[in-house]
């Protein structure tokens, strides 16, 4: 089972913000090693924020040494290498994997650059996040590789196009 906590802040009224979270995470964990811990009898939690610009560049600085916003920060409360045996070490059956913060003027924008909705947008990038939490990075080519095959096959699952082909749409 997994639970998302979805807080939607400022971003535009009538977006299914919640509904568009908890379809990202869950497409997400699908398509990771974590996959069979949704029919164990563990509760696996995400929570996912969508917050402004300005929140966003707050928490980056004092995370990251980096005073600008960014498009998705994501904070993993579990380390990879203790997530296959997770299962056995929660002593009540949940699993807080942690948090996800997007930025809406980033995510508009980029959205707007690339010719796709903010919602398709805003769907990739709690993809790419959730997938940070599951310990996943893109600091070496071939990782980087790996997480984006991941992130196409998450968001195949959901109707997305591939947010890595080139051209309008992508």
């Amino acid at each position: 089972m997994i639970q998302v906590e979805t807080d939607a802040g400022d971003w535009p009224a009538g977006g299914d913000w919640a509904a568009l979270a908890d379809k990202a995470v869950r497409a997400a964990i699908a398509h990771s090693p974590l996959a069979a811990l949704v029919a164990a009898p563990v509760v696996a939690e995400v929570s996912v924020k969508f917050a402004s610009d300005e929140e966003v560049r707050a928490l980056n600085r004092d995370y990251r040494e980096k005073d600008k916003p960014t498009n998705v920060l994501s904070f993993p409360m579990v380390q990879r290498d203790l997530l296959d045996a997770v299962d056995q070490n929660s002593d009540d059956g949940e699993l807080l994997l942690g948090d996800i913060v997007l930025a809406q003027g980033v995510c508009a924008a980029e959205a707007a650059e690339k010719g796709v909705s903010v919602e398709a947008h805003a769907a990739h990038l709690v993809v790419h996040g959730t997938f940070h939490l599951l310990g996943y990075d893109h600091l070496s080519d071939a990782d980087a590789d790996e997480m984006e095959a991941a992130e196409r096959e998450a968001l195949a699952m959901l109707g997305i196009a591939d947010p890595y082909a080139h051209g309008p749409g992508a």
